[in-house]
């Protein structure tokens, strides 16, 4: 539980500064296959929380 919870605080710090890396990925994919607005949204906020939750686990089990 208590690795579950201390994930999810360095994941959340983690949060603001994954926004950049994630809007050019979704951007690098929809050069090569093109997003409608919605999805890219979608997709930039699921990436963020991913690339976050990975640099999360990261911090705690390095």
């Amino acid at each position: 539980m208590m690795d579950t919870v201390l994930t999810l605080v360095f994941s959340i710090v983690m949060l603001f500064f994954m926004i950049f890396p994630a809007i050019k990925i979704v951007g690098w994919i929809d050069t090569k296959l093109p997003i409608p607005l919605h999805w890219y949204n979608a997709a930039v906020i699921l990436v963020t929380i991913l690339l976050s939750l990975l640099i999360g686990l990261f911090l705690r089990f390095y």
